[in-house]
């Protein structure tokens, strides 16, 4: 059964752009991918704890050794990476914070980036990702334009680093959709449904690849 893992990540609700283009991305997905699962995580509604002392002592240590504020610290990255393990296909639709991404979203890579679970370390210093075969479409929402070739691309930092995280734990088959410009909505210089309809070819084709 093909299963799709649609992570949210936008505090704005039904304002919220990456949303409904996730959403929208979902209604087509389900239409090419017959009988397929979706797997949902909303970031907004999930309480994670930065990742601290305990988390790290217990990621680089013996887990016999583990006491239960370290079990406990790195059950929470388990049940995340246990999520992405059982999707064929990733949807990540995040709004950009200062050039950024949201610290929840990064928060949440600290807790699935980790070294025997997702990534190993190689004799050479090299690294080798550990979750392969799978692909992943991200959403990018911005009130600026960072487009390529546009004067603002430079100030982007959150694309780049999306490309590098999923790429270091094995997924490099990854779209991206940057729906910038969204101050035209929050001004009232355009309508959110035509804001919309400029990404819907986007969107679509995105979730029609198979």
């Amino acid at each position: 059964m093909p299963t799709l893992l649609k992570i949210d990540v936008s505090t704005r609700g039904d304002y919220s752009v990456s949303r409904r283009l996730s959403n929208q991305f979902v209604e087509q997905w389900k239409l090419t991918h017959a009988n397929g699962k979706v797997i949902e995580r909303d970031l907004a509604k999930t309480e994670l704890p930065h990742v601290e002392l305990p988390w790290i002592m217990a990621a680089y240590s013996d887990p016999s050794t583990h006491n239960e504020e370290q079990k406990a610290a790195l059950k929470i990255g388990d049940d995340l990476i246990s999520e992405l393990e059982a999707a064929d296909e990733w949807l990540i639709a995040t709004p950009m914070y200062n050039f950024a991404v949201p610290g929840k979203l990064k928060t949440y890579i600290d807790h699935i980036v980790r070294i025997g679970k997702t990534f190993n370390a190689n004799a050479d210093g090299s690294y080798t990702g550990l979750v392969t075969g799978k692909k992943a479409t991200v959403i990018i929402s911005s009130a600026g334009e960072y487009l390529p070739g546009t004067p603002t691309e430079g100030y982007d930092a959150e694309k780049p680093y999306l490309r590098a995280i999923l790429g270091f734990i094995g997924v490099t088959d990854v779209n991206f959709i940057q729906a910038g410009s969204t101050w035209k909505i929050d001004r009232g210089v355009e309508k959110p449904e035509d804001f919309l309809a400029a990404f819907s070819e986007q969107v679509t084709a995105a979730a029609g690849k198979v």
